[in-house]
This record gives C-alpha cells, structure tokens and sequence, in this order.
C-alpha cells in the first residue's frame, strides 16, 4: 500500500508565498515522475508542474518564473515552492507520483489535496 501525504497549504495574501510537500510511504520499490495539479472551483484539473526521476522539470506558463518544484529522493518527497501568488493561484492543489513497487510497475498515485488560497 503506497500514501501521497501533502501538507503546506493556507490561506496567503497576494504577492506571497508558500511550500507544499508530498511525502510517499508504503511498499515503494522507485519513485518516477512526479507532479503538481490543481484543481480551482469549476475547472477541470490541470498540470502545475512536473518533474522526472533525473530532476528534469517542466511548468505550466502561468506559473513559470514563480513556482519551483523539487524532490528528495532520499526522503520519497516532493515539493513545490510558489512565490509571487496570485489570487488565480487559488486552488486545491493534488500531488502525484508515478510508483513501481515490489508489486506493480510504474502506478499512478494521488494524494488527498491541500487548499491554497490566494487573497487579493
């Protein structure tokens, strides 16, 4: 059984900024890619960024320049550092990761979502 644990999230004025963690744990043979979505009231789900088991990172434009995604694979944990947010920033932001464990090759996992939320 394999968990994606987020914490960070909170309430921010606009201009600030915050860091969410995904911590992993469970039966994890490797951690692949992982990743960053939100989900804001009323839209679909979208990709905040991304980053493969090399370091290599990609960012959705509206958020390149502001936000940072990183990991420790040491500690099967991800992370994603946003500055300079914006109330269209507001959002429930979900962490993924792509998991081989002793079991199953490269699945999919979702944690349970943090809120973030942008006052102006």
């Amino acid at each position: 059984q394999v968990q994606l644990v987020e914490s960070g999230g909170g309430l921010v004025q606009a201009g600030g900024s915050l860091r969410l963690s995904c911590a992993a744990s469970g039966s994890i043979a490797s951690i692949h890619a992982m990743g960053w979505y939100r989900q804001a009231p009323g839209k679909q789900r979208e990709l905040v960024a991304r980053i493969a088991d090399g370091g290599t990172a990609n960012y959705a434009d509206s958020v390149k320049g502001r936000f940072t995604i990183s990991r420790d694979n040491a500690k099967n944990t991800g992370y994603l550092q946003m500055n300079t947010l914006k109330p269209e920033d507001t959002a429930v932001y979900y962490c993924n990761a792509k998991i081989t464990t002793p079991f199953r090759y490269g699945v999919d996992y979702w944690g349970q979502g943090t809120q973030v939320t942008v006052s102006s």
